[in-house]
């Protein structure tokens, strides 16, 4: 694939925005200059991977890179602004920048416009993201030019290690709690003192008992997961907190 290399200048093309309900036109220079900027480009929107792991992971690590001298997250893809408004609402990605690339132009002079004939796409954007700096680029991860649609190299943690190799991720937690529960309550108040961002998913609103046994093995609330680990209730939760500083 002969794409854009480190070193060189970003496209200038206009990007057709729409922002409450009026047309914008972008200029790249309106992006790049004077700034230090992650792009991210994907085959499309509400497809599988994108929706599941690539935007997902930006948009939660997005304090990490600008806490490390990012100005600013841009996710391209070959869709229309209304497409990308509609996918950046229903992905809850407040601190991603969804551009529309809807007739290929960036992606075209990029040289990563691709043919995806075969899905009923036409021509879409290949999987990659790079660093710009000032409007030049100051690495890009491409995935490799392989049959269907590889996502190994192009994440956010990839990124991350490039720009910061010392910096630690945060941890994927997750909190089964239900209404009025008190050690919900406890177990909450416990990973907000100790700055542990957490997601927390209520009984008869996120998942029901029978998957709060089949995942936990119990019938009880809170029952708290960190990275596949299976930490357990409050009381759980406060002595792993305990070795975790004590370590």
């Amino acid at each position: 694939m002969n794409h854009l290399k480190e070193g060189q200048a970003i496209p200038e093309v206009t990007f057709h925005t729409r922002h409450d309900h009026e047309w914008i036109d972008v200029e790249s220079k309106d992006l790049f200059a004077g700034k230090t900027v992650i792009v991210f480009s994907l085959p499309g929107a509400f497809t599988p991977t994108c929706s599941s792991s690539h935007v997902p992971r930006y948009n939660q690590l997005a304090q990490l890179f600008r806490h490390h001298g990012v100005d600013d997250i841009i996710c391209v893809a070959v869709n229309d602004a209304f497409v990308m408004n509609e996918w950046k609402r229903e992905q809850q990605a407040d601190s991603i920048y969804f551009l529309p690339d809807g007739n290929g132009d960036f992606t075209e002079a990029m040289g990563m416009l691709v043919d995806k004939n075969d899905l009923g796409f036409g021509k879409r954007s290949w999987r990659y993201s790079m660093l710009v700096r000032d409007g030049v680029i100051k690495k890009i991860f491409a995935e490799p030019d392989v049959a269907g649609d590889p996502y190994g190299v192009s994440d956010a943690d990839t990124m991350l290690a490039y720009i910061a190799p010392q910096a630690t991720a945060p941890m994927d937690v997750s909190m089964l709690t239900r209404k009025d529960c008190p050690y919900c309550v406890k177990a909450k108040g416990l990973l907000r003192d100790a700055n542990i961002e957490f997601e927390e998913l209520v009984l008869n609103k996120d998942y029901t008992d029978r998957s709060l046994r089949a995942i936990s093995g119990t019938e009880t609330v809170p029952q708290i997961f960190v990275n596949g680990e299976h930490i357990g209730d409050s009381e759980a939760l406060e002595v792993w907190l305990g070795k975790r500083v004590a370590a």
